[in-house]
């Protein structure tokens, strides 16, 4: 699938509209959080999971405190 959104202005802020095939292939409707992805691609929308960003946010903090060590790993 591929769509073309424009950006519009929301107060001091900017942001985008979903259509509703998007909101539909998403499973989310208006009032729902997304999470944005950076991936090799691009940018992605996905509904936002609690547990996945949790566990997300716990492997942030592993990574960052045992860099040094990962880095050794990765060798």
């Amino acid at each position: 699938m591929t769509a073309t959104v424009k950006i519009t202005s929301i107060g001091n802020s900017a942001g985008i509209i979903l259509s509703k095939e998007i909101l539909e292939k998403l499973r989310v409707s208006k009032g729902d959080t997304l999470t944005v992805v950076e991936t090799p691609d691009g940018i992605g929308l996905n509904p936002y999971d609690e547990d996945f960003a949790t566990a997300m946010k716990l492997a942030e903090e592993i990574m960052r405190e045992d860099r040094d060590v990962l880095k050794k790993l990765a060798q």
